[in-house]
């Protein structure tokens, strides 16, 4: 063979490598963003996932519906009116745990909606809230599970409180990230929602 046979051949290979050496590191940044972005959602993902790849194509599609979303702050009236509603639930919640349990879902429900999160079905809300809220979505699903669990068995008497007063702190958890995301401060509030 020639010599310029053996330079086109060595080209082509060294032009492969790089391009094999992009697309992985192109991949690595893809998976650190995802990683960062969603914390231990990605790790469950990967974990339900057939592959590292499918899971991360999920992500990748979570991220692309929420940016057509048009999720907004709450305006103050509606976060100090939503405050207010949450304080009543907890006071209800040491009368009527049940009850109360089942108005925290509404109310983190309807704080999502007046966000603009659309309401479709429980799986699709908590892939949406999962690229805004990765920390808490994982609160969100306990919370909603255990509501669950307890509206099957209450009328069997086996309602347990210590799971429904986790369920709550779980449904505070993601009340409060979803408040949080106002730009101003509402008077006369330290910005901690929590009634102690």
């Amino acid at each position: 063979m020639d010599a310029w046979v053996w330079i086109v051949i060595g080209v082509v290979i060294v032009v492969a490598l790089v391009a094999w050496a992009a697309m992985q590191a192109s991949r690595r940044r893809r998976t650190a963003s995802l990683r960062s972005q969603f914390g231990d959602e990605y790790d469950r993902i990967v974990e339900t996932a057939e592959s590292p790849r499918e899971a991360e194509s999920e992500l990748q599609q979570r991220r692309q519906r929420r940016e057509m979303l048009e999720i907004r702050p709450l305006p103050p009236g509606a976060r100090v009116r939503y405050v207010e509603e949450w304080r009543a639930v907890q006071a209800r919640f040491v009368d009527d745990p049940a009850g109360a349990l089942a108005a925290a879902d509404t109310l983190v429900t309807k704080v999502m909606s007046e966000r603009g999160y659309p309401m479709e079905d429980f799986d699709q809300r908590t892939a949406d809230i999962s690229v805004d809220h990765p920390r808490t979505v994982a609160d969100y699903r306990a919370a909603h599970d255990i509501s669950t669990r307890i509206a099957d068995r209450e009328g069997d008497g086996e309602a347990d409180t210590e799971e429904m007063r986790q369920a709550m702190v779980h449904y505070r958890s993601l009340f409060d990230e979803l408040l949080e995301e106002l730009d101003a401060e509402v008077p006369g509030e330290t910005g901690d929602t929590r009634t102690g």
